[in-house]
């Protein structure tokens, strides 16, 4: 069944204009969701831990700053900006405690609630809005007086008017000027973390780093390999938002649209798809969400070592050399230089 939509005809800012807003955490959905609702006519207020270095940004950008747990007796509604393996802490130190009857609790994403990281006391009601994009584009489209599609859910015990505010939650961000589905946090959760591990992330990657090493082991030029598999992929994925799949293969070759019709089901096949639903099974049934709480409490080895092999395969050193070829691509140094979550 399609998902309900809702546009600004339905969604209104009104129910939250008179209640106190905090964003805990001012990162890159932070610092998007807690300008855009300011600029909507909201009384947003930022909590940040001792110390954190985004506590001078955001008073830069004219918030209030205070500890969190003065942020969370404070608000009526309260954003949970920080990391999925973070939100647990904070929320037992600093948020659970300073609690009452009557407050909200927001999320951007639906980990921790369904996988039962985080559990609310009795009267305290939890819902979520997710854009569907970075911080950055959610508040750049706000900006355009555009806005970023946004999910919206309630959990089961909230408060009558938890839907209300998750609306006007999203409205106040811009997303009704484009679109807000409502969906359930098991949903947003499972189809979330199964399309970055099976499509968009892990899927990809793999697919990329497959196709170049089979080209470089046949003995093709690694330089060759990187532009018919890596290279030219934004090409075909600009094609695919634009115009759907269909779209994209109207504006290709006759050649390469038999390649693509006869030989893609030969590399995705019966096997991948199996290894898919394997993948998914492992998120419905929280597999992969003890697997990876236990890989953050142990330190992260798996995890780092991965990472670092990743940054060792051959691909990355020639899209190094051929990057610094192409004037038009943005050069970013993105390693080391995370945005601030805290």
């Amino acid at each position: 069944m399609p998902a309900k939509v809702y546009t600004q005809k339905e969604a209104k800012v009104t129910p939250i204009k008179k209640k106190t807003l905090a964003v805990i955490g001012y990162g890159s959905q932070g610092h998007a969701h807690a300008l855009n609702l300011k600029e909507s006519g909201c009384k947003v207020i930022i909590g940040l831990y001792k110390g954190s270095k985004s506590i001078r940004v955001a008073k830069r950008h004219g918030f209030e700053v205070m500890e969190v747990a003065e942020a969370v007796i404070q608000a009526d509604v309260i954003m949970i900006g920080v990391p999925d393996m973070k939100q647990a802490e904070v929320y037992d130190n600093e948020i659970k405690p300073n609690l009452s009857k009557g407050k909200t609790l927001l999320f951007t994403h639906g980990f921790a609630i369904h996988f039962g990281l985080i559990k609310a006391p009795r009267g305290v009601s939890v819902i979520m809005v997710a854009p569907k994009g970075p911080g950055h584009i959610v508040r750049s489209q706000y900006k355009e007086g555009k806005g970023v599609p946004a999910l919206v859910a309630v959990n089961k015990g909230s408060s009558r008017d938890s839907k209300k505010i998750a609306l006007a939650w999203a409205a106040g961000i811009g997303a009704a000027r484009s679109g807000i589905l409502e969906t359930s946090f098991k949903e947003e959760t499972e189809t979330d973390l199964f399309g970055e591990q099976a499509v968009l992330c892990g899927g990809a990657s793999a697919l990329v780093e497959a196709g170049f090493e089979t080209l470089v082991e046949a003995g093709y030029a690694p330089e060759m390999a990187y532009f018919e598999c890596l290279h030219e992929l934004k090409l075909i994925v600009d094609l695919m938002i634009e115009s759907g799949i269909a779209g994209m293969r109207f504006s290709i070759s006759e050649t390469a649209k038999y390649g693509d019709v006869t030989r893609g089901p030969r590399v995705i096949n019966g096997n991948v798809k199996k290894s898919m639903k394997s993948i998914l099974k492992e998120i419905q049934t929280g597999k992969f969400a003890k697997e990876w709480v236990k890989e953050y409490q142990a330190g992260l080895p798996k995890y780092n070592q991965l990472l670092e092999d990743g940054e060792k395969h051959p691909i990355e050193e020639t899209g190094q050399r051929l990057r610094s070829l192409m004037p038009w691509i943005p050069k970013k140094n993105i390693k080391g230089a995370q945005a601030s979550y805290s």
